[in-house]
């Protein structure tokens, strides 16, 4: 019962993250006047500040020596900062002119590019239908590139960055929460250095505009709106498996997409539908590739376990004649030739010793 409570609790967590992130377009138009860059800017300032008030209730402090130590792990980090740098910027930008729809193809292709970097960096092999599944989007971003009259390019760069993000990420093998202070650290000195400059030089908008100190407080919940997604993330990867994780990512640009239309009113000729009904098809593929190699390892695992409760228990070897003390014969050996009353308290004692 408790094992079923706790992958509710995780599949609601997961529901709970991914579609925080796919609602948040509707956040960043708020902070107008703002631009991209100011943006950013609090939100790796504010994120810093709620990580830091989160590892001072959980007291984990520990990593931090560690990580100082080991430069690898900190080259990595300074690598992740600045790839999730180029994504959250180029997003707020994207969504604040128009381009959400754009910008949710970019985490649509974003399974598609991490499966082609896999196979060029790693050297992993691919199965069939992974390879059906990445020509296909390969041939998705082509009809979109002529629907566009120009390459998706902010999906593109969204793509590539986040993949690149996941790959270093997997490397450094770090928790959500520390990874994140971590990336923010990196980050809070320029990113502070560039506020205050904003300040001296009076191009700041934290407490401009008719909303005064109300824009102000929307600056400052950047950190919440980027720390909340990756805590409920954090609590739903420990307990639902990989698998349902992969099938909620696509949540995310789902909402996106559905915003872009319906809300922000952006225009979907047919070649675009065409590229993303080729997308949608080539992930489609993926699941279900996935899902079928999935059951395929738990039916081969179920019957491996199977065979091997099944498998007789090997019997103990037994000792040669030539081996035994003269005194000893196998009589002498079986469980049936010994008393309780030739157990007396002195061999006792000699077999706790020996």
């Amino acid at each position: 019962m408790k094992g079923k409570n706790e992958q509710r609790a995780g599949l609601l967590y997961g529901v709970g993250a991914y579609g925080m992130w796919g609602i948040v377009p509707l956040f960043w138009p708020l902070l107008k006047p703002s631009g991209a860059i100011e943006i950013l800017a609090h939100r790796m300032v504010w994120s810093l500040a709620l990580v830091g008030i989160a590892l001072l209730v959980v007291r984990r402090w520990a990593w931090i020596g560690e990580l100082a130590r080991d430069r690898r792990k900190l080259g990595l980090i300074s690598v992740a900062a600045a790839t999730i740098t180029v994504n959250w910027g180029l997003y707020i930008w994207a969504v604040n002119h128009g381009q959400v729809v754009e910008a949710s193809l970019g985490y649509f292709i974003n399974p598609l590019v991490t499966i082609a970097m896999g196979v060029l960096l790693l050297g992993e092999r691919l199965r069939p239908v992974q390879w059906i599944a990445v020509a296909t989007g390969l041939t998705a971003v082509l009809v979109l590139a002529i629907g566009y009259g120009r390459p998706p390019w902010i999906s593109l760069i969204l793509a590539f960055s986040f993949a690149t993000y996941g790959l270093v990420k997997k490397k450094v093998n770090m928790g959500g929460l520390e990874s994140l202070a971590a990336e923010t650290a990196v980050l809070f000195l320029p990113a502070l250095g560039f506020l205050l400059w904003l300040t001296a030089t009076g191009a700041s908008t934290f407490t401009a505009g008719d909303a005064g100190l109300g824009h102000g407080a929307l600056l400052a919940a950047t950190g919440i709106v980027t720390a909340v997604p990756l805590i409920c993330f954090g609590a739903a990867a420990i307990r639902v498996p990989l698998s349902t994780l992969g099938l909620l990512q696509y949540l995310a640009p789902v909402f996106q997409f559905i915003l872009g239309i319906v809300y922000f009113h952006e225009e979907m000729p047919p070649e675009r539908w065409a590229g993303f009904a080729l997308v949608w098809l080539a992930l489609s593929l993926l699941t279900w590739d996935a899902l079928r190699n999935a059951r395929r390892n738990r039916v081969l695992a179920a019957k491996l376990l199977a065979t091997a409760a099944a498998a007789p228990a090997p019997a103990a070897p037994e000792a040669p004649e030539a081996l035994l003390p003269k005194t000893v014969t196998r009589e002498a050996m079986a469980p049936e030739t010994v008393t309780p009353e030739a157990v007396t308290p002195e061999t006792a004692a000699q077999q706790k010793i020996t």
